[in-house]
């Protein structure tokens, strides 16, 4: 028996190493010897950068396609894209699953640090956008002091912003517009090629003017230096012969910034890379952060709780008790909610909405949450009245009390006893769906993981620290469930 053990071990050990190479030597053989330049990228970035192109069958376009494109044609090899969420680009190249980062990655110090940096490949302007009939906001840092500002979490604007202004990070690129046309923000701060297609088009928005400029650049991992040397003389190569001009023009992005990659030395790359800033060491500040995310989590779960449990309540009753038409949009309202994405409906009720109904995010964080779970506590409840014997409600009846009566005095009393464990349970599970409205802005428990992550170059020792606060939050109300449960059975 145990000679077989060690043969099936042996077989599957063979069988993991099929098709596969050893590549002796560093990230440029190992391209070359796979035949792909695997580069990572978000299509959620949109056009220009990397996007689906609907008028050809949904094959992928944009400037950064042909640029990867290009520099794999002059490496001998193929490009192959792998979509990958944009805030953790760095991340997961940095566990190899791709070769090379290439989609708007900045060339911040923080990156500098962690991170191998080709020259770049576009020179871009942080353009600062502001709402028409607000003169105030001027084109300096220290006119944002102090103000709601928006731009995407981790970028070259965020650095800019992060010591001066009220940082507001989004996921997105079109949310940061839509908050300030909204008023929600009093300005945005962002790449120019994002200003100019997702902003200024907006007319209650005007230009404020571009503080700064930044990078563009392929990211790679210390190891693959000859790699980065490889494409460093691929992108000086296409440069010089008016391609990557051509790729710029293409997408209409090509502007006086962009003539100085032509003339590119040495000494213009040793000034971009700068300084590496540092990494920050985790320490009291950054647990006090983590301490005021959850604080925001909690309160967040409980009062979405507040108004899931007596909604769901009414969705049951009405399902069971109502009159059809009532019956109706109830069964509809809760088989909606269920059927749909918490996500999906956290972007409707505050991006979707927002001409209609003007919340701000923590207001619609609880409201979007409350109403999702107020349609599985629906479900809860109705199966807690209907778990309550059907001549009991006869009974009261019989005695002369109403409908409604009996449900609130001899119903209800007893189907939210038995639907009490699950409701524990809900309050758990939403404790963790809170996570999600980090895509509206509310700056949470998991949110701020992200951010004190990135600041510290590493993930182990924050990741650690929100598992325990998110188990210090719900291992109680799991021993309370339990705890119901079995009081429930021994009844």
């Amino acid at each position: 028996m145990n000679r077989l053990w060690w043969v099936l071990v042996l077989a599957m050990a063979v069988l993991s190493c099929r098709g596969r190479a050893v590549v002796v030597g560093g990230g440029l053989a190992r391209v070359r010897a796979a035949g792909v330049l695997r580069w990572g990228g978000d299509i959620q970035g949109g056009e220009p950068y990397v996007y689906e192109d609907s008028e050809h069958g949904g094959r992928l376009t944009g400037f950064e396609v042909e640029l990867a494109n290009a520099l794999a044609r002059e490496l001998g090899v193929r490009a192959q894209f792998v979509q990958n969420d944009w805030s953790a680009l760095i991340p997961t190249l940095e566990r190899g699953t791709f070769d090379v980062a290439l989609n708007g990655v900045e060339v911040t110090p923080q990156r500098v640090g962690r991170v191998r940096f080709t020259r770049p490949y576009y020179i871009f302007g942080a353009r600062l956008m502001a709402r028409r009939n607000d003169p105030s906001v001027q084109p300096t840092l220290a006119s944002l002091r102090g103000r709601r500002v928006g731009t995407l979490a981790n970028r070259f604007s965020y650095e800019l912003l992060r010591n001066v202004a009220e940082v507001v990070p989004y996921e997105g690129v079109e949310e940061p517009y839509i908050d300030l046309v909204q008023g929600r923000t009093d300005a945005v701060l962002l790449d120019d090629i994002i200003a100019a297609r997702y902003g200024e088009p907006k007319p209650e928005l005007r230009v404020v003017g571009d503080l700064a400029d930044g990078y563009y650049s392929i990211a790679l991992r210390p190891a693959d230096d000859d790699l980065r040397a490889a494409l460093d003389a691929a992108l000086a190569r296409i440069t010089a012969s008016g391609e990557l001009e051509r790729i710029l023009r293409g997408a209409n992005i090509f502007n006086d910034r962009q003539r100085r990659l032509v003339t590119w030395t040495d000494d213009d790359q040793r000034r971009m890379l700068g300084t590496a800033a540092a990494g920050q060491r985790f320490g009291w500040s950054h647990v006090a952060l983590f301490g005021k995310g959850a604080l925001v989590t909690l309160l967040l779960s409980a009062l979405a709780m507040c108004l899931a449990i007596p909604l769901g309540l009414g969705l049951a009753v009405a399902r069971l008790y109502g009159p059809p038409a009532l019956s109706r949009i109830a069964g509809a309202y809760v088989e909606l909610y269920r059927g749909t994405p918490v996500l999906l409906q956290l972007y409707v009720l505050y991006y979707g909405l927002a001409p209609i109904v003007r919340l701000n995010a923590l207001s619609a964080a609880v409201l979007g949450l409350g109403m999702n779970y107020a349609a599985y506590e629906a479900e809860v409840y109705r199966a807690g009245i209907q778990a309550v014997p059907r001549g009991q409600m006869e009974a009261a009846l019989s005695l002369g009390m109403t409908t409604p009566l009996a449900l609130r005095r001899v119903v209800l009393p007893q189907a939210f006893r038995l639907a009490l464990p699950s409701v524990t349970n809900d309050f758990i599970a939403l404790l963790k769906d809170s996570s999600l409205v980090s895509v509206i802005t509310v700056v949470e428990l998991t949110k701020q993981m992200t951010i004190t992550a990135v600041d510290i170059r590493g993930w182990g020792l924050p990741g650690a620290l929100c598992a325990l606060m998110y188990f210090t939050m719900s291992y109680p109300l799991s021993l309370l469930a339990q705890r119901l449960e079995a009081r429930l059975a021994r009844s």
